[in-house]
């Protein structure tokens, strides 16, 4: 027994959580306009890196303590326009050709325009048999892209 006279949640109060759509808080009811018809059509996308207020002092002893000297300085960033002496001596074994080659950019395989969610064409209701990764663009989910996502670009076909 808990000790207290009333252990229940009335049905229907404001505590109640439900995942039905008619509960759900809708675009119409928010000042948030994303662009989605659905709330829940969003989705979500977890951050790349821990904030860096999250990365030391997070138990109390490593509060107590405090950051070794050690710690704050690998967390120091180089000055803009630094060089490093080692790079200066190791320069002249690189071959000029290799610099001026563009082997990248030759090839048009580099995309301009950005990818949004990719379908497939049978929309994975069938087994694929091809060799070949066949996918159609549906345009930018209203939910931000996770960094994989937002790597694909378009190459368009030179027919």
């Amino acid at each position: 027994m808990s000790g207290y006279e009333n252990d229940t949640i009335d049905e229907g109060s404001d505590s109640d959580y439900s995942v039905d759509a008619d509960d759900q808080l809708q675009p119409e009811d928010s000042l948030d306009d994303r662009g989605v018809d659905d709330v829940l059509d969003e989705g979500y996308s977890p951050p790349d890196r821990a904030p860096k207020g999250a990365i030391h002092g997070l138990t109390a002893r490593e509060m107590r303590d405090g950051e070794t000297l050690d710690e704050r300085l690998a967390e120091e960033v180089p000055d803009v326009g630094a060089t490093d002496p080692l790079d200066d001596a190791t320069a002249d074994w690189r071959s000029h050709e290799s610099d001026a080659d563009d082997e990248f950019t030759a090839d048009g395989e580099v995309g301009d325009r950005r990818a949004g969610r990719l379908v497939a064409p049978d929309l994975g209701d069938i087994s694929d048999t091809e060799a070949e990764a066949l996918a159609t663009d549906c345009g930018i989910d209203g939910a931000g892209a996770s960094a994989e996502e937002a790597a694909v670009h378009i190459v368009d076909d030179e027919d």
